[in-house]
């Protein structure tokens, strides 16, 4: 990691060590991102209140098709941390490695569903800096995403995009959540 954890650490808010010790009560550690954004307590309280508004139960995405996008849009940016707890939710969200796996060649897999791959194919186009989605695409998303879903998928991307940028040039590595079965 490019910030070192005594900067962290002695940088952090009194008033937000709290919310970082509910995290390691529920993840058995800090979350090294929310103690990096931590430092920074109005940017903290912002991107915590947008990963909030995009993971409430009355999302138009379902909770597995976040953790889907959340997955590949890390991937595709090389995100280490990301990928790691978001395969693990994604695991548990779905229910087997099975998703998580097949991710390398979603295209092709028939693990996946119609509607998984139009997101995909958008969250990739969206992502990279040298595609944008074209027409056919975002008619392919039509098909199977109201315009309320897919301005949320969009959100998704965009949000994850700045996460996976932000813990990646702090080099910010994988904390163990995510071990795959052989």
């Amino acid at each position: 990691m490019r910030i070192s954890p005594s900067y962290l650490k002695a940088h952090v808010p009194w008033y937000l060590k709290p919310l970082l010790w509910l995290q390691k009560h529920k993840y058995g550690q800090v979350l090294v991102p929310s103690q990096a954004w931590a430092t920074m307590p109005r940017l903290f309280f912002a991107v915590s209140t947008f990963y909030g508004a995009l993971e409430r139960k009355n999302s138009p995405l379902s909770p597995q098709l976040r953790s889907l996008i959340l997955v590949s849009v890390s991937k595709t940016n090389g995100c280490y941390f990301c990928i790691d707890i978001n395969s693990s939710l994604l695991i548990k969200r779905a229910g087997s490695e099975e998703k998580v796996k097949a991710l390398g060649d979603w295209r092709e897999s028939p693990v996946f569903t119609e509607s998984e791959k139009a997101a995909l194919d958008y969250a990739e186009k969206a992502t990279l800096t040298n595609q944008k989605p074209d027409e056919a695409c975002f008619n392919q998303l039509k098909q199977h995403f109201s315009e309320e879903a897919i301005m949320e998928l969009t959100a998704l991307i965009a949000f994850q995009n700045m996460s996976t940028k932000f813990n990646s040039a702090l080099d910010i590595d994988s904390q163990g959540f995510c071990k795959l079965k052989s």
